[in-house]
């Protein structure tokens, strides 16, 4: 018989290379990997509920486990202690010379067998009188193990061997103790052990899994919302969890974000209106001419009247061009691109343009200033101001270029000496088709876009656009990011 104290070792036959060999080629093949990932739980709450069960099931394992082997160690280290006791006892009996036939058996032992130094058996328990001397089969840790089939027995056995010194000479003494109990409590322990351990999983399972439901019930809520809300819904906002975590966080970001749709939703549709009414207006006037110029009979007033629809075809040309590039800064304006400008030649090449009729301009530019960004928009942006300031002003405009060594920025300042600005309209005015004074802004040829558009192209290159709170003068003052070599530092013109 092999070691009484290790199980059977498993036979590697042909029959199970070739299962394995199968099995191997049958993970691997590509249908097998498609099935298995469809499969694959793809619910959250199931990933979560599979993770926690998993986690539980490793620690529970490897705990259990433990718990098994220190049991083991214990029971065997007792049951070895006491074998090793008798064994001492035969050993002086022997010593002294007073070895009975048949040694009598304490409690947790199998058999005792004393072999002289020729192998014949001297004295033996009555279990094992008349066998010949037990075989050895192995070796642990000083206590050897025997091929006990003369016994019939096949439960575990812990055989202890001392040598005693005996009157005819030394003699070795053979005790064998059994492991019926180590053994008992071991399967007792283990199936008390997977019993809990199952309870416990089937509780960690239910758990997680409601409570990942409770916890995933706001986002699905807000996930039903969202699906629900079409473009003509955009008032609709996703339920508020009431608690304070990251589901009420992203319920939050998503009404902002709902709210920034809904407002960019109303400023496009008030914008279409706005420009649809723009252009509708002109081009009932130029028609109007048109039709006239077409029958009207005297050359002079036919002339007047194509001149006249000359002017309000340039300002539809104008107005066009304004709302092309509106979109084009609504669409993409971020995507500038970032070439250095000179402001400081782009603002004095501007401002000498313009002539001294009707309201000269006056230029304060001593720094050269350089920013980055698109020298056409810039130039833009300076115009639409001009252009507002001298429709404005009563006696000159003030055009003053420096440099904020504070912040490292350039700062453009565009006054004008007319009408101050209601402090409630200074943000009015940067909204699309709005003139505070209408008739006067048509007969210039103003479109209510201007200061939209100038706003807009200091926002896309990273600055700002607002107006001061000036005495005497309204200023228009617009921020870029320097680009200078080295920001504050003064250069001559």
């Amino acid at each position: 018989m092999a070691d009484p104290t290790a199980g059977p070792a498993p036979r590697r036959t042909a029959a199970h290379r070739r299962a394995r060999t199968a099995l191997g080629r049958l993970l691997g093949h590509p249908r097998t990997v498609a099935l298995l990932d469809r499969l694959a739980p793809r619910s959250v709450r199931t990933r979560t509920t599979a993770a926690a069960c998993l986690s539980v099931a490793v620690v529970l394992a490897v705990a259990s486990a433990a718990v098994i082997l220190l049991l083991r160690v214990n029971l065997e280290r007792t049951v070895e202690t006491g074998a090793r006791e008798q064994a001492q006892a035969v050993a002086r009996l022997a010593t002294d010379g007073h070895l009975g036939n048949p040694l009598p058996l304490d409690h947790g032992t199998d058999f005792i067998q004393v072999v002289d130094a020729n192998g014949t058996v001297v004295a033996a328990s009555q279990n094992l009188a008349g066998h010949p001397p037990l075989t050895p089969a192995g070796h642990r840790e000083g206590h050897d193990t025997f091929n006990l089939g003369a016994l019939g027995d096949e439960h575990h056995q812990r055989v202890t061997t001392v040598t005693a010194a005996t009157p005819t000479g030394p003699a070795t003494v053979h005790v064998g103790a059994s492991l019926r109990t180590a053994d008992a409590a071991e399967d007792l322990t283990t199936g008390a052990l997977a019993a809990l351990s199952t309870v416990l999983l089937l509780t960690v399972g239910a758990l997680t899994w409601r409570a990942t439901g409770r916890a995933l019930r706001p986002v699905e809520a807000i996930r039903a919302e969202v699906a629900a809300i079409g473009d003509r819904d955009l008032d609709r906002r996703v339920p508020d969890p009431r608690s304070d975590d990251e589901i009420a966080r992203l319920a939050d970001t998503m009404n902002a974000m709902l709210e920034r749709l809904e407002a960019a939703g109303t400023r496009q549709r008030r914008f279409i209106a706005d420009a649809s009414h723009e252009l509708r207006s002109p081009l009932a006037v130029l028609r109007t001419q048109l039709e006239v110029a077409l029958t009207h009979p005297d050359a002079e007033v036919r002339a007047d009247l194509v001149a006249g629809a000359l002017q309000d075809t340039e300002r539809l040309q104008s107005l066009a061009t304004d709302l092309l590039l509106l979109a084009r800064l609504d669409a993409g304006g971020h995507h500038h691109p970032d070439e250095p400008v000179r402001l400081t030649e782009l603002v004095r090449t501007t401002a000498r343009a313009y002539g001294p009729e009707p309201h000269p301009v006056v230029l304060d530019a001593p720094d050269e200033i350089t920013v980055t960004g698109n020298a056409l928009w810039l130039g833009r942006l300076l115009t639409n101001l001009l252009d507002n300031a001298r429709r404005h002003a009563r006696h000159r405009v003030t055009v003053r270029l420096f440099e904020d060594s504070a912040t490292g920025y350039a700062v453009l300042d565009v006054s004008n000496d007319g009408p101050r600005i209601d402090p409630a309209d200074r943000e009015r005015i940067f909204e699309r088709f709005t003139r505070l004074d209408d008739a006067r802004s048509r007969d210039d040829g103003g479109s209510g876009l201007g200061l939209s558009i100038a706003r807009d192209i200091a926002t896309v290159h990273g600055g700002t656009l607002t107006v001061l709170d000036t005495p005497d003068t309204t200023t228009f003052r617009t921020r870029l990011p320097d680009a200078s070599p080295e920001p504050g530092a003064r250069r001559p013109a």
